[in-house]
């Protein structure tokens, strides 16, 4: 006969598989869907237009995972035709977001390049109709030049300002059984001063947001922004 403490012990078992079968993700989410990343991010827009560069920080090498980590990486620098400020732009998107495989933050990314990060605050990047991105804005310091970075990251629907936040995400997106596609959108410049520079970024990103075809606008900020820009 079955004791009350073997119905217990078992009882407890199921309820710890039954978690675990919720937790397991079993449907893909992706914002990208069949796009190209390559042609949908503009090569000119407001007052810029893409220079040649091979100058950018960029958050895999060639080792396997970060060949599974990112599907399709976009790097392009971009001038302003009025005043000459320069840009970098980085794009890197992953199809599957796990505990395996997720999006490096430039936090972790900079300092596997020689740079030390100075400094790194959560910010608001001001879109039109008063929309914002939940964003991060570092200083990345090596010997020969400071940069200052302006980041996202998107996990499905959800856009993360710390890697803590990432991971709740990530947890979250698990326990809807969903596995959620991902990208990180850098923008950087050697501008000044820090303020200077994250001043440069906003209005860049501000201008790209506004030139992406509608159908890509998801894929960088999610369908929440995407709805309320086109409100």
């Amino acid at each position: 006969m079955t004791s009350r403490r073997e119905f217990l012990i078992g009882g407890a078992c199921a309820l710890t598989a039954g978690a675990a079968y919720a937790a397991t993700p079993r449907e893909r989410m992706s914002l990208l869907g069949k796009e190209k990343l390559e042609a949908l991010i503009p090569r000119a827009f407001g007052r810029w237009s893409e220079l040649p560069s091979n100058g950018i920080v960029v958050p895999q090498s060639d080792d396997s995972l970060a060949a599974r980590l990112y599907a399709q990486t976009v790097t392009r620098m971009f001038v302003n035709n009025s005043d000459g400020t320069s840009v970098m732009a980085l794009f890197a998107y992953g199809d599957t977001q796990s505990d395996q495989l997720q999006l490096h933050r430039p936090e972790v990314c900079y300092p596997a390049f020689g740079f030390a990060v100075v400094e790194s605050l959560a910010v608001d990047i001001q879109l039109a109709k008063g929309a914002v991105i939940p964003a991060r804005r570092l200083t990345a310091q090596s010997a020969i030049r400071n940069e200052h970075v302006a980041y996202w990251t998107r996990i499905g629907e959800y856009l993360p300002q710390s890697g803590d936040e990432q991971r709740s995400a990530k947890l979250r997106t698990a326990f809807q059984g969903i596995i959620p596609d991902g990208i990180l959108v850098r923008i950087s410049n050697l501008e000044a001063t820090a303020d200077s520079g994250f001043a440069v970024n906003q209005r860049f990103v501000e201008q790209l947001i506004s030139a992406m075809p509608k159908q890509g606008l998801p894929a960088l900020v999610g369908t929440n922004i995407s709805k309320q820009l086109a409100g």
